[in-house]
């Protein structure tokens, strides 16, 4: 199957996010059942619908949701999240998704003087802007991959005190899925520098538990900054929905900068009785974990023994030196509809093996399995004839 289109997806200065699966489906959307032949596992959408309320409401209602201007900014939504969060509305600055409230924050906060901290390897989002945008000096605190990129707090936190304008944490961390517990977290806030200013990017926290989000933590904190998607976890990465939690001094200068109808009324909606749904989504995320854990098996059947123990709705692998490498394996997948990530550009030393695949539900789990299985038997096959 061919699925090359004319047009570019990732030109040389956008930071590219998987996605590569509109290949096949089709940039201009002609034909959306082509979503039925493909796997799209390179991005990490979740593997689950929108809460039946949510679904209820835009069926509807959508033909006058979509001619409708949606509230200025977001007023009802604000006021939802406040009493879902236990955060005051002065708390809560609500944007269309997380990558538009990190362009606004970062190029505001920073400048080419700026120094700043990130992992490695991490969400490339935030080089991308850190770097190429805002042109900062950017510091590299490095995750081991014999240590299966777990976090050491006591290194960070050393690290931390050597000063910096910024600290990007992303936790759960992508693409390793590692999770630094809330507790722990707070011991390196209290520790760090009070100039520091820390973004704290928990776009996969739901998927660790109750209890795990510094979101309250950030609103009474006058340097540290929750940013949450609702994309990921509420089923609505297509709506783009997401917000950041701060002091109202962090949060009011860049209110000012915020246009009105930033998040569309079909988003609002959607988003309001998602978050009026908790029991859903919870039991949504321990099937997630279910999910995980028994792709992980099947993946380790395969011989890939190398499994990062994240706890998001993905994982990432390392496939081991006799089976080739990642961008062969991929490509080998894509020609059977099965699309997912090449981890190795996502950090400095995870070699060229390095794979990402999200979690989807049994039934696509098991056909992601059996293409993997055929692809990597092709792969090794092509290692054999190239060596005899």
């Amino acid at each position: 199957m061919d699925w090359q289109v004319a047009i570019p997806f990732h030109p040389e200065k956008v930071c590219y996010h998987g996605g590569a699966f509109f290949e096949a489906i089709g940039a201009t959307f002609e034909n959306l059942n082509r979503r039925n032949q493909i796997i799209n596992a390179d991005v990490l959408d979740a593997w689950f619908p929108p809460c039946s309320e949510s679904l209820k409401m835009l069926h509807e209602h959508l033909g006058w949701i979509m001619r409708t201007s949606p509230p200025n900014h977001a007023e009802g939504l604000v006021e939802t999240l406040s009493q879902a969060r236990g955060i005051r509305p002065e708390n809560i600055l609500p944007g269309g998704g997380s990558s538009p409230l990190i362009f606004l924050a970062l190029t505001q906060w920073l400048n080419p003087r700026s120094k700043v901290l990130i992992l490695n390897p991490m969400y490339g989002e935030y080089a991308h802007v850190l770097e190429k945008v805002v042109g900062c000096r950017v510091e590299r605190f490095k995750l081991y991959r014999e240590e299966n990129y777990e976090i050491d707090t006591h290194r960070l936190s050393e690290k931390l005190s050597e000063g910096f304008d910024l600290f990007v944490w992303v936790n759960p961390n992508s693409p390793t899925g590692q999770h630094v517990r809330r507790e722990k977290v707070e011991k390196v806030l209290k520790q760090c520098p009070a100039s520091t200013r820390v973004w704290i990017d928990e776009t996969y926290v739901e998927y660790a538990g109750d209890g795990q989000s510094l979101e309250s933590y950030a609103a009474a904190s006058e340097n540290v900054v929750v940013v949450k998607s609702m994309s990921k976890v509420y089923g609505l990465s297509g709506l783009r929905v997401g917000y950041l939690c701060g002091s109202a001094a962090l949060l009011n200068p860049l209110r000012q900068l915020t246009p009105p109808w930033t998040i569309s009324l079909p988003a609002q909606v959607a988003a309001v009785k998602a978050l009026k749904s908790p029991v859903y989504y919870k039991e949504k995320y321990e099937q997630t974990a279910c999910l995980r854990h028994t792709l992980a098996e099947e993946l380790n059947a395969l011989g890939i023994s190398e499994i990062i123990p994240g706890i998001g709705n993905f994982i990432l692998f390392h496939l081991p030196d006799t089976m080739g490498d990642g961008p062969t394996l991929i490509k080998a997948c894509r020609d059977k509809g099965l699309f997912i990530r090449d981890a190795s550009e996502m950090g400095a030393g995870m070699g060229d093996r390095a794979i990402r695949i999200a979690v989807k539900d049994e039934f696509l789990n098991r056909k992601m399995i059996n293409i993997l299985r055929i692809a990597l038997k092709e792969c090794n096959q092509r290692e054999v004839l190239s060596h005899a």
